[in-house]
């Protein structure tokens, strides 16, 4: 057992020791803390000022002023691009675009939306409304190249209708197929697309053209000789029929026969 003289003399020699390292380590902590709660603090201010400057854009898209409306968007994008606002803002300007007949700067629009570091939720949203535009465009292998791998999850309905029509502009009639039957067995399609009208789609689909019976056309034509060599010779005993009739065209020998009877007369 130590004394009590004994025990502060072991305190103090601990804390010569290691006390430098309590102290760095408790100002650390503090430091830690201070920054974490600035940083929350700055992140807060940032949402509010961002949902400040988003709730002017929707206005100025209401009221259709495009010149307002891109200023406020670009500033939402260059100083609080990590916000959530900022893709919202893209897909804002999409619409405004789209009303204003600008449909290639609402394609642009949603390219760089997908191409930034949005949330998955929002880069659906922006994926479906290309390949709408894209299809509206005509530009089917567009949509395919875009949807084709995703579809799944809460979207892969909305895709997969899209899908079955750039297919079905394609002249891809199975894949068309295979495309709206997915919609229709998706237990999630109710409630994103109409599946009554995906029904439709599907029942008024042509009859696929298979590969395999084009190749075999082109070996029609042998066939078809051997055919008609078989008919011609069917044919030649018909062509005999003539000869069968000579005695007919002995006639005249009848009549040489009846001349001498007549001189006797």
């Amino acid at each position: 057992l130590l004394s009590e003289k004994e025990q502060i003399e072991q305190i103090r020699s601990w804390w010569s020791e290691y006390g430098g390292y309590v102290i760095g380590g408790l100002g650390l902590g503090i430091a830690v803390l201070a920054g974490y709660n600035y940083y929350q603090s700055s992140k807060l201010e940032a949402q509010i000022e961002g949902s400040t400057m988003y709730e002017s854009l929707t206005q100025h898209v209401v009221s259709g002023s495009l010149e307002e409306a891109e200023i406020v968007a670009g500033e939402l994008g260059e100083k609080y691009a990590d916000t959530s606002y900022a893709a919202q803002a893209k897909l804002a300007m999409t619409r405004l675009y789209m009303d204003k007949n600008r449909d290639q700067d609402a394609i642009d629009m949603l390219a760089e939306l997908l191409a930034s570091p949005a949330d998955e939720a929002t880069k659906n949203v922006a994926r479906a409304r290309l390949a709408r535009l894209l299809a509206y465009q005509g530009k089917s292998q567009e949509v395919v190249d875009l949807l084709e791998g995703h579809e799944s999850g809460a979207f892969a309905a909305i895709y997969n209708e899209l899908l079955g029509d750039a297919y079905y502009a394609l002249g891809r009639i199975e894949d068309a197929q295979a495309a709206y039957q997915r919609v229709l067995l998706d237990p999630l399609a109710q409630a994103t697309v109409d599946q009554q009208l995906v029904q439709w789609k599907a029942l008024d689909l042509p009859e696929p053209v298979a590969e395999a019976p084009a190749a075999t056309e082109a070996e029609a034509p042998e066939p078809v000789d051997e055919s008609v060599g078989e008919e011609s010779s069917a044919e030649e005993p018909a062509a005999e029929e003539p000869a069968a009739e000579e005695p007919a065209a002995e006639e005249p020998a009848v009549d040489e026969t009846v001349e001498p009877s007549e001189a006797e007369e």
